[in-house]
């Protein structure tokens, strides 16, 4: 059986979370389960999270997938949810059969998933059909966000934009500082929160503890993306900590 896994990310080249965050998940999987993970990037350039930008952006993830594909990954994930989001509704489904294609047609046919397919597929399967949605984005940006989601049958109750157009301060927040962000956000109708849509806004030390402050399921884009990747793998959608999106039959067994 497999225990060997290089998960390949395809970034901006201004993120500095996911290539901390999700390999902090990967390792906290690891001190319960036997499978070992490698990171591997490649990087499309963009700065201000603007729509131009994004789609500038979006156009050079094709050679990103033809440079990972060079390394023989096991998985790609994009790792950009408001670029897919900002380029139509259901853009997701297009990014990821067109870099499964130029992955393949570079001799590495793999899973491709995008932090914004894994974020509107993740709170369907936990059953969330009403959240609330806390962004780092321009308030245009953010209502992108936001009918997106909706078009995918899930309901937005209420979203909070921090309006922060620089892509590297957005990554130079402190995590912790979302439990007080989130109190701005009404959650009174939402049947879970997802305290980052922005897989460059830090969250991962702030999913558990929100969760104990808002007495409700908590998701980031990134928990749902690293439980997307695991899925594309074949392995269980387990990282002790990691919040609702991440808690599984095999986290149990090993806490008992």
């Amino acid at each position: 059986m497999k225990t060997q896994f290089r998960i390949g990310q395809i970034v901006p080249s201004s993120n500095t979370t996911m290539e901390t965050e999700v390999p902090a998940m990967f390792r906290a999987r690891e001190t319960i389960l036997p499978e070992r993970f490698t990171f591997h990037s490649s990087r499309m350039r963009m700065m201000k999270v603007t729509k131009e930008e994004l789609a500038a952006m979006d156009a050079q993830s094709g050679r990103c997938a033809e440079e990972l594909a060079d390394a023989r990954v096991d998985v790609m994930g994009y790792a950009c949810l408001v670029a897919i989001m900002s380029l139509g509704r259901g853009y997701h489904c297009n990014s990821e059969a067109r870099l499964g294609a130029a992955a393949a047609a570079a001799g590495c046919p793999v899973r491709i998933v995008t932090s914004a397919g894994a974020l509107v597929d993740g709170i369907k399967a936990l059953g969330f059909g009403k959240v609330a949605v806390l962004a780092p984005y321009m308030r245009p940006l953010t209502d992108l966000v936001v009918d997106y989601i909706g078009a995918e049958g899930i309901i937005v109750t209420a979203s909070h934009a921090l309006e922060i157009p620089d892509n590297l301060e957005v990554g130079r927040r402190d995590p912790l500082q979302l439990l007080e962000d989130v109190k701005r956000l009404d959650v009174s109708g939402a049947d879970a929160v997802v305290l980052s849509a922005c897989v460059q806004m830090p969250s991962l030390a702030a999913i558990a503890r929100a969760e104990d402050q808002l007495g409700l399921p908590v998701v980031s884009a990134a928990t749902l993306t690293v439980r997307a990747l695991l899925e594309a793998l074949g392995l269980d959608a387990v990282v002790p900590g990691a919040g609702v999106a991440l808690r599984g039959p095999a986290l149990s067994m090993a806490a008992a």
